[in-house]
Protein backbone atom coordinates (compact mmCIF):
# COMPACT_ATOMS: atom_id res chain seq x y z
CA UNK A 1 0.00 0.00 0.00
CA UNK A 2 1.37 3.40 -0.42
CA UNK A 3 0.19 6.57 0.69
CA UNK A 4 0.48 10.68 -0.72
CA UNK A 5 0.95 13.44 1.13
CA UNK A 6 1.37 17.06 0.64
CA UNK A 7 2.48 20.18 2.09
CA UNK A 8 3.84 23.78 2.43
CA UNK A 9 4.70 26.07 4.86
CA UNK A 10 5.60 29.68 4.82
CA UNK A 11 7.37 31.97 7.02
CA UNK A 12 8.47 35.76 6.79
CA UNK A 13 11.73 37.00 7.00
CA UNK A 14 12.74 38.40 10.82
CA UNK A 15 15.89 40.46 12.14
CA UNK A 16 16.95 38.95 15.33
CA UNK A 17 16.54 35.43 14.04
CA UNK A 18 18.63 32.53 12.97
CA UNK A 19 18.03 31.05 9.78
CA UNK A 20 17.31 27.12 9.88
CA UNK A 21 16.13 25.23 6.50
CA UNK A 22 16.46 21.25 6.48
CA UNK A 23 18.14 21.06 10.09
CA UNK A 24 21.12 23.68 8.60
CA UNK A 25 21.74 26.68 10.07
CA UNK A 26 22.52 29.06 7.40
CA UNK A 27 24.59 32.14 7.55
CA UNK A 28 21.65 34.96 6.32
CA UNK A 29 21.28 38.77 8.12
CA UNK A 30 18.01 37.74 9.05
CA UNK A 31 16.05 34.28 10.28
CA UNK A 32 12.43 33.11 9.67
CA UNK A 33 9.62 34.54 12.66
CA UNK A 34 7.62 31.50 13.83
CA UNK A 35 6.78 29.92 17.02
CA UNK A 36 9.53 27.24 16.84
CA UNK A 37 12.85 27.25 14.91
CA UNK A 38 10.51 28.53 12.11
CA UNK A 39 12.22 25.42 9.41
CA UNK A 40 9.91 26.05 6.42
CA UNK A 41 11.34 22.73 5.11
CA UNK A 42 11.27 20.67 7.89
CA UNK A 43 7.71 21.89 8.62
CA UNK A 44 6.59 20.54 5.28
CA UNK A 45 8.45 17.34 5.14
CA UNK A 46 6.89 16.83 8.36
CA UNK A 47 3.06 17.55 7.69
CA UNK A 48 3.65 15.74 4.36
CA UNK A 49 4.08 12.54 5.92
CA UNK A 50 1.66 13.32 8.87
CA UNK A 51 -1.36 13.70 5.94
CA UNK A 52 -0.05 11.21 3.69
CA UNK A 53 -1.00 8.94 7.46
CA UNK A 54 -4.12 11.02 7.74
CA UNK A 55 -2.77 12.09 11.20
CA UNK A 56 -3.65 16.27 10.62
CA UNK A 57 -1.45 18.84 10.52
CA UNK A 58 1.78 19.79 12.24
CA UNK A 59 -0.41 22.03 14.81
CA UNK A 60 -2.37 19.56 16.12
CA UNK A 61 1.29 17.50 17.29
CA UNK A 62 2.72 20.47 18.44
CA UNK A 63 0.76 23.45 18.96
CA UNK A 64 2.16 26.70 19.26
CA UNK A 65 0.15 27.59 22.13
CA UNK A 66 2.48 24.98 23.74
CA UNK A 67 5.12 26.79 25.35
CA UNK A 68 7.49 23.25 25.03
CA UNK A 69 7.58 24.08 21.44
CA UNK A 70 9.05 27.48 21.63
CA UNK A 71 11.77 27.98 19.43
CA UNK A 72 12.15 24.32 19.17
CA UNK A 73 14.46 22.47 16.95
CA UNK A 74 12.87 20.80 14.22
CA UNK A 75 14.87 17.75 13.92
CA UNK A 76 13.34 16.67 16.88
CA UNK A 77 9.86 17.72 15.59
CA UNK A 78 10.38 15.94 12.53
CA UNK A 79 12.10 12.54 14.65
CA UNK A 80 9.22 12.41 16.94
CA UNK A 81 7.00 12.20 13.09
CA UNK A 82 9.12 9.53 12.11
CA UNK A 83 8.73 7.23 15.02
CA UNK A 84 5.20 7.81 14.40
CA UNK A 85 5.52 6.20 11.17
CA UNK A 86 7.89 3.50 12.08
CA UNK A 87 4.51 3.06 14.40
CA UNK A 88 2.31 2.59 11.93
CA UNK A 89 4.31 0.66 9.67
CA UNK A 90 5.37 2.89 6.93
CA UNK A 91 8.63 3.73 5.24
CA UNK A 92 9.67 6.79 2.79
CA UNK A 93 9.69 5.78 -0.46
CA UNK A 94 10.76 9.08 -1.85
CA UNK A 95 10.13 12.94 -1.00
CA UNK A 96 10.30 16.03 -3.28
CA UNK A 97 11.05 19.47 -1.51
CA UNK A 98 10.68 22.46 -2.98
CA UNK A 99 12.50 25.77 -1.65
CA UNK A 100 11.57 28.83 -2.43
CA UNK A 101 13.31 31.91 -1.03
CA UNK A 102 15.00 35.13 -2.85
CA UNK A 103 18.21 35.21 -0.25
CA UNK A 104 20.19 33.44 0.45
CA UNK A 105 21.21 31.24 -2.00
CA UNK A 106 21.50 27.29 -1.65
CA UNK A 107 23.07 25.31 -3.81
CA UNK A 108 25.48 24.91 -1.39
CA UNK A 109 23.29 23.95 1.01
CA UNK A 110 21.23 21.37 -0.51
CA UNK A 111 23.23 18.11 0.06
CA UNK A 112 23.47 18.86 4.32
CA UNK A 113 19.87 19.08 3.97
CA UNK A 114 19.34 15.99 2.14
CA UNK A 115 21.20 13.91 4.70
CA UNK A 116 19.80 15.48 7.41
CA UNK A 117 16.26 14.49 6.59
CA UNK A 118 17.09 11.34 5.26
CA UNK A 119 18.73 10.20 8.51
CA UNK A 120 15.91 11.67 10.64
CA UNK A 121 13.81 9.14 8.34
CA UNK A 122 15.95 6.61 8.72
CA UNK A 123 16.24 6.51 4.84
CA UNK A 124 18.63 6.61 1.67
CA UNK A 125 19.82 10.49 0.45
CA UNK A 126 18.60 9.11 -2.86
CA UNK A 127 14.90 9.18 -1.71
CA UNK A 128 15.51 12.79 -0.89
CA UNK A 129 14.68 15.27 -3.63
CA UNK A 130 15.89 19.09 -2.45
CA UNK A 131 15.68 21.89 -4.75
CA UNK A 132 15.80 25.39 -4.74
CA UNK A 133 13.98 28.77 -6.80
CA UNK A 134 14.24 32.51 -6.17
CA UNK A 135 10.43 33.43 -7.29
CA UNK A 136 12.52 36.49 -9.94
CA UNK A 137 11.49 39.08 -8.10
CA UNK A 138 7.64 38.10 -7.76
CA UNK A 139 5.22 38.72 -4.94
CA UNK A 140 6.48 38.53 -0.93
CA UNK A 141 8.60 35.31 -2.00
CA UNK A 142 10.72 37.38 -4.89
CA UNK A 143 11.08 40.36 -2.71
CA UNK A 144 12.43 38.85 -0.11
CA UNK A 145 10.18 39.18 2.75
CA UNK A 146 9.42 35.19 2.86
CA UNK A 147 10.48 31.75 2.69
CA UNK A 148 8.30 28.96 1.17
CA UNK A 149 8.47 25.68 1.05
CA UNK A 150 6.16 22.87 -0.13
CA UNK A 151 6.68 18.99 -0.12
CA UNK A 152 5.47 15.66 -1.77
CA UNK A 153 6.14 12.11 -0.03
CA UNK A 154 4.91 8.89 -0.94
CA UNK A 155 4.95 6.53 1.64
CA UNK A 156 5.31 2.57 1.21
CA UNK A 157 3.28 0.19 4.22
CA UNK A 158 6.42 -2.28 5.15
Amino acid sequence: MFRIGFSEDIHPFKEGRKLVLGGVKIDNEVGLDGHSDADVVLHAVSEAILGAMTYGDLGTLFPDTDDKYKDADSMMLLAEVAQIMQREGFKINNIDIQIATAHPRLSSYVKQMRENIASALNTKVINVSVKAMSHNGVGPIGEGKACKAQAIVLLKHK
